[in-house]
């Protein structure tokens, strides 16, 4: 009988991932262009852009305190799927500056909410069979692959409009997914003193690292699309190149346990943060080329799909279950929220009329090779649990 449930526990915790990067896969690569089209400038679209990245320094931590100490991790992702789907109603009107700030601020509060916990959900869903976790995020991956191709070629065809309809759908979809999930509170025992939440070298480095390597994915998270367009590609090929990149961080998924079974994490860190650069840096001077265009976006295994999956497994080891979410919420705030906000704010800031945009990868190649320097600095950490390494 726990088998079946877990059984059906994971089944729509893999559709709630489905439908969560399914939304990223139509925001994330087209909400620039869209912004764009609208009549936002370069250093607006990059403010605004940034939004997105900054209300992940506080909401996660927010949402993390109540959820640690409530334990109603369910309750929150279904909450947060209910009101960004409502906040997400605002993309309807064509508001100026101030009013697509004040959106985005209310909107993605809201939103922070849901993968942090998700990611704790599944993880204790799975117990010690954490070598899974790749398979059941791969289903993320699946969505955001169909979605930033469809909607691609749907731009191509209808306009930039059809953003706020496909992602209020796939918000409603989100919904109704998670309200499958468990209301089960994860008891604390109260009685027994919780020690304050402590950051070792290991975790600092650690943090410092993703901070640099998500602030050098900020051209490519708020910029891919209109550099390829500045380039000659149209918004289809862009959709079509990103699904290549996805297509190449599902396969890293399911490798992923085996070889930080082999390797560690911290061997798995310096290489993909490495690849990063070489990454960013094929970016910058041989975007016109269709070939290295490609090999970049197959890099995207290693820039997203093996640092993610040692970075959630990292983070999993080094917190307890009293901190567990504070855990996902503070690598979620620091590297997503500060790093990509800087990072896309400073991508915006240097890209100005377009001139200069191949000095933003420059720039992106210069902070992922800073983040390999943190890397090293990490002591050697564990492997992994013998049932990840052994998957």
């Amino acid at each position: 009988m726990q088998q079946a449930d877990t059984f059906h526990s994971l089944r729509w915790i893999s559709a709630c991932y489905f439908f969560f990067f399914a939304i990223l896969g139509v925001l994330v690569p087209y909400l620039g262009v869209f912004f764009e089209h609208r009549g936002f400038e370069a250093q607006e679209i990059g403010f605004l852009l940034a939004i997105l990245m900054a209300t992940r320094i506080i909401a996660p931590n927010v949402w993390a305190m109540v959820a640690d100490k409530t334990g109603m991790r369910g309750q929150l992702v279904k909450l947060g799927a209910g009101c960004s789907a409502v906040a997400f109603l605002s993309f309807f009107y064509h508001g100026g500056f101030v009013y697509l700030a004040i959106s985005l601020s209310i909107y993605t509060f809201f939103w922070n909410a849901i993968l942090a916990q998700l990611e704790v959900i599944t993880l204790e869903t799975l117990g010690e069979n954490t070598s899974k976790y790749g398979k059941i995020r791969s289903f993320g991956s699946v969505g955001y692959l169909v979605f930033v191709v469809s909607v691609g070629f749907g731009i191509s065809y209808f306009g930039t409009e059809i953003l706020p309809f496909v992602g209020l759908g796939l918000f409603l979809c989100l919904l109704g997914c998670s309200l499958s999930l468990p209301n089960t509170r994860v008891m604390v025992d109260k009685l027994t003193s919780v020690e304050p939440l402590k950051i070792d070298k290991g975790i600092f480095w650690f943090l410092v690292s993703a901070l640099l390597l998500q602030m050098s994915a900020g051209p490519f998270y708020g910029f891919f699309v209109l550099y390829l367009k500045q380039v000659g590609y149209s918004e289809s090929t862009a959709g079509v190149y990103v699904a290549l990149g996805v297509l190449a961080e599902i396969v890293m998924f399911m490798f992923a346990p085996r070889l930080m079974g082999r390797y560690g994490v911290k061997t798995l860190l310096v290489v993909s943060v490495g690849f990063s650069a070489v990454r960013w840096l094929l970016m910058a001077f041989c975007v016109g080329n269709m070939f290295w265009l490609g090999v970049s976006q197959l890099l995207h295994a290693f820039t997203f799909g093996l640092v993610h999956a040692a970075s959630i497994q990292f983070v999993h080891q080094k917190f307890d279950i009293r901190h567990r979410s504070k855990g996902q919420a503070l690598y979620a705030s620091l590297s997503f929220g500060v790093g990509g906000a800087l990072g896309t704010w400073l991508c915006g800031f240097i890209w100005g009329d377009g001139s200069q945009a191949w000095l933003s990868w420059a720039v992106a190649a210069a902070c992922a090779g800073l983040s390999m320097l943190a890397v090293l600095c990490i002591p050697n950490l564990n492997s992994s649990n013998p049932k990840t390494a052994n998957a």
